[in-house]
């Protein structure tokens, strides 16, 4: 994958459950929340680019950072690539391609992890094949958490796993009980918000995601 070295990144990307939180909620409301789902089983974790004005950006990354490496749980940055140059953070999602890619690459200067979100679009698949660590398609149902990501063709999850081995991820709007019917397209995970950080128990909450994932 371009010119990082995966073998010396500590965190791989698998599958399973992949949490987002919004940091304009402020740490106060989402640490507890993103830790009691970190004891049920989170796989991966994302901090959306959706700050608050005047937030300490570094210290809720940090602070998160911390928690879930406590976990052995990979942290990405929504877009925001530049905080892998002076956080530990693992990776960097993209919503789009990145245009200066390259560029990008050469000056975070350390292995990391990436992916993309790809939705129906040919471009931003073929890109997730050829250097992305996982692929995500947004959004596979109405979703208020999803906003503006089109609804994606189920036939395009197949065919996409049809053309790489990387991990594949689906968002918006999926329940525990849904889950059953997105395995045969051959994904490896859910992203999900509101599932979780909104339910009384995100601990459970978690679990189930998990044990519906290893029915497959």
């Amino acid at each position: 994958m371009g010119i990082q070295v995966k073998s010396k990144i500590q965190h791989q990307i698998n599958g399973g459950v992949y949490l987002v939180v919004n940091p304009a909620e402020g740490i106060d409301t989402v640490f507890p929340k993103v830790k009691a789902a970190l004891a049920g089983g989170i796989d991966v974790l994302q901090i959306w680019n959706h700050w608050q004005e005047h937030q300490d950006q570094k210290a809720f990354i940090d602070t998160i950072i911390v928690v879930a490496h406590e976990y052995n749980v990979p942290v990405f940055i929504n877009e925001e690539w530049q905080w892998l140059k002076n956080t530990m953070l693992d990776g960097v999602h993209f919503d789009s391609v990145p245009l200066n890619w390259a560029s990008i690459q050469r000056e975070i200067d350390r292995p990391f992890l990436t992916g993309i979100t790809c939705g129906n679009d040919a471009e931003r698949i073929q890109w997730g094949i050829d250097y992305a660590d996982y692929l995500s398609f947004c959004s596979m149902f109405p979703s208020a958490s999803a906003g503006t990501c089109e609804i994606v063709r189920p036939e395009v999850v197949r065919e996409t796993r049809q053309k790489t081995s990387a991990p594949i991820f689906v968002s918006g709007g999926i329940t525990p009980d849904l889950i059953k019917d997105l395995l045969p397209l051959g994904i490896n995970g859910v992203a999900v918000i509101s599932a979780i950080l909104k339910a009384d128990d995100p601990t459970q909450a978690t679990r189930h995601f998990k044990l519906e994932l290893k029915s497959k």
